[in-house]
């Protein structure tokens, strides 16, 4: 029978994503959408808001959108408009945002994230085309100087997607960022650079409590902002769970007289700020965006969007459990590197004796090149064949992974196969069984103390005696033989009076 305490609450999380498309071009206008130009440099009449100036809808945008939401497992509507989105802020020179509100073009869907015990499927509210605000830039060095505004990013392209209050700790919420940007990098359909602020998330949280008469109290929701990492929302939603248990502690009894509230994350002080009453729809006054005609998707539209998805994060996962054998965390560890490696892997893996073999060294020593050199897997030196090679050989010989990975090293210097970067170090395995029991047997009879630590039940002594024989053998036995050996002959070892 289990001791566990059950935690006194249940935090409820819903999550609001913004992400920046990967268009050329901001969503009403010509102008560029490419990070680190001058400030204002990438401005014009129409994303200035300007008298006159009128919108037109980038194509492209709106594509991007309807194949994220097909893959977000969306319903699509055949028909939506553009609402103005009306609040006032230095940085949207327009006084409005054109957004959607009672309309979006893609609603019910579900994203499905890994955890530990399994697969949870979280749903999606919405997803929805809006325009970007600019940037406020403002001094924090405490001088007192002016703060400024930075309108290049005024009109790019976002689309927002609204989860369902379904995450239960900030642990499944970091889990739900990663998949849903690994679903839209690999799709094409932003970079997802949270440095750079093409993905921004907000985190609404509150708990349900339950209380001795068996009714449950509800917090207030408290949305946090300023969220830069994956790290950071972790952190920000357990710092704000405790938070707002500890303030219902102290007066419960007054939850329905607080307002749903707003708070912002100080990453170096590692808390929530709570700064302003939470908006709600009423307060932005969305009415129909007049210079914009509504738009029309066709059966045909969404049958050419879905055949053009391709293969999804999730299916690669399954695929590669089925047909190379990996385990849950090898399939999504590499589905997390990108269609590039995981295409390097199966043409690998192909040509090998041991898919999981291949699967360590991608994800490890292929890995660690990669990123030491700055490469990518196009420009690797090793073709798919040549490493399978050497995991054959290992496998065939015996090769231990310190003399592999000498091997490896060597093969990467000189193009030579593993055979050859085999023989010209040198490298004679010890493979008879029969010579290395002699071997261990010699091992033990040197090592009195460490035989009479292990008969005591020091299991770490018998490392003393696998050293001996590694060194004897100069790292030329399988440590998986010496290792089933060296136990073998300790069993049988009387203990030393």
């Amino acid at each position: 029978m289990s001791n566990a305490v059950a935690a006194p609450y249940k935090v409820v999380i819903g999550l609001e994503v913004h992400v920046q498309l990967l268009t050329q071009s901001k969503l009403f206008c010509g102008c560029s959408t490419k990070f680190g130009l001058p400030a204002n440099s990438s401005t014009c009449p129409v994303c200035l808001g300007m008298p006159g100036a009128l919108p037109v809808m980038n194509q492209r945008a709106f594509e991007l959108s309807l194949k994220a939401a097909l893959a977000l497992n969306c319903e699509i509507a055949d028909f939506t408009k553009w609402d103005r989105k009306n609040y006032y802020y230095p940085d949207l020179p327009k006084n409005f945002q054109i957004s959607q509100y009672d309309l979006p073009f893609s609603s019910n869907g579900f994203l499905e994230i890994e955890m530990p015990g399994g697969t949870k499927r979280v749903g999606i509210i919405r997803a929805h085309l809006e325009e970007d605000a600019g940037k406020s830039l403002h001094d924090e060095s405490g001088s007192g100087q002016d703060s400024r505004v930075d309108l290049n990013r005024a009109g790019t392209p976002l689309l927002e997607i609204v989860s369902q209050p379904e995450l239960d700790s900030g642990e499944e919420a970091r889990l739900y960022l990663e998949e849903l940007r690994l679903l839209l990098k690999e799709l094409g359909i932003s970079d997802c650079e949270m440095q750079e602020g093409s993905l921004r998330c907000d985190a609404n949280i509150n708990l349900h409590i339950s209380q001795p008469d068996g009714a449950v109290a509800a917090t207030p929701i408290v949305e946090v902002k300023n969220l830069n990492s994956f790290r950071a929302v972790e952190r920000a939603m357990k710092y704000e769970a405790d938070r707002q248990y500890e303030q219902f502690q102290k007066d419960g009894k007054k939850l329905g007289e607080v307002a749903k509230a707003t708070a912002g994350w100080d990453e170096a002080r590692g808390v929530t700020l709570v700064q302003r009453r939470k908006e709600e729809a009423s307060d932005y006054r969305y009415f129909p965006e007049p210079d914009l005609v509504p738009v029309r998707v066709s059966p045909e539209t969404l049958s050419q969007a879905r055949a053009n998805l391709g293969e999804l994060p999730s299916a690669c996962r399954a695929r590669l459990e089925k047909d190379f054998g990996l385990g849950r965390y090898d399939a999504s560890v590499l589905t997390k590197l990108g269609k590039d490696l995981v295409q390097y892997y199966e043409a690998t893996a192909r040509k090998s004796k041991d898919p999981k073999a291949v699967c360590n060294w991608v994800t490890n020593q292929v890995l660690n090149t990669l990123n030491e050199k700055s490469l990518n897997i196009g420009e690797f030196p090793l073709p798919a064949e040549i490493l399978a090679g050497l995991v054959n050989e290992v496998q065939e010989t015996g090769l231990n992974m310190q003399r592999a990975r000498e091997v490896y090293t060597r093969m990467l210097e000189t193009r030579e196969d593993a055979r050859q970067a085999i023989e010209k170090l040198g490298f004679k395995v010890v493979g008879d069984v029969g010579q290395i029991t002699e071997i261990v047997r010699k091992a033990i009879g040197a090592n009195p103390k460490a035989v009479a630590d292990f008969k005591k039940g020091k299991t770490k002594a018998a490392d003393a005696i696998k050293g001996a024989v590694m060194r004897e053998t100069k790292g030329m036995a399988k440590m998986e033989v010496v290792q089933e050996i060296v136990m073998a002959e300790l069993a049988k070892t009387p203990e030393v009076s």
